[in-house]
C-alpha cells in the first residue's frame, strides 16, 4: 500500500433540514460547486446523494467530495472568503453534517 501522492480529499455528509426544499438544496449545490472556481487550492469537486441499501447512512442524505493536494490548501479553503460565506449558507439549511478529511491509501492488488 502507498499513500496516493498530492492528494487530499474533503468529504462532507449531510442531512438537510426537512423545511429545507429541493430548489433550496440545489442552489446550494451549484454555490458549492462553484467554489472551486474561486478557490486556487480546491482541485475538483463531486457530490452524490445517499442510494445505499445498508441502511446505516444515520439521516444524511448527501455526499460532498473535494479534493485538494495539501492539508495546507484545505486550511486556505477553510479560511477563504467566499468559502465563509457558503458555510453560512449552508450550514444555516444543514440539519446535521459529518467532515472528514484524509489522504487516500493506494493498494495494488
Amino acid at each position: 500500500m502507498e499513500e496516493a501522492k498530492g492528494v487530499v480529499k474533503h468529504i462532507v455528509l449531510a442531512k438537510f433540514k426537512d423545511d429545507t426544499t429541493p430548489d433550496k438544496i440545489e442552489q446550494l449545490i451549484k454555490a458549492y460547486a462553484n467554489l472551486v472556481n474561486l478557490i486556487q487550492p480546491m482541485k475538483a469537486f463531486q457530490w452524490g446523494k445517499d442510494v445505499s441499501i445498508e441502511n446505516l447512512h444515520q439521516g444524511f442524505t448527501h455526499v460532498f467530495e473535494s479534493i485538494f493536494e495539501t492539508t495546507e490548501g484545505i486550511a486556505e479553503y477553510d479560511a477563504h472568503p467566499a468559502h465563509l460565506e457558503f458555510a453560512n449558507l449552508f450550514l444555516a439549511s444543514a440539519d446535521k453534517i459529518v467532515i472528514v478529511n484524509y489522504k487516500p491509501t493506494v493498494v495494488r492488488c
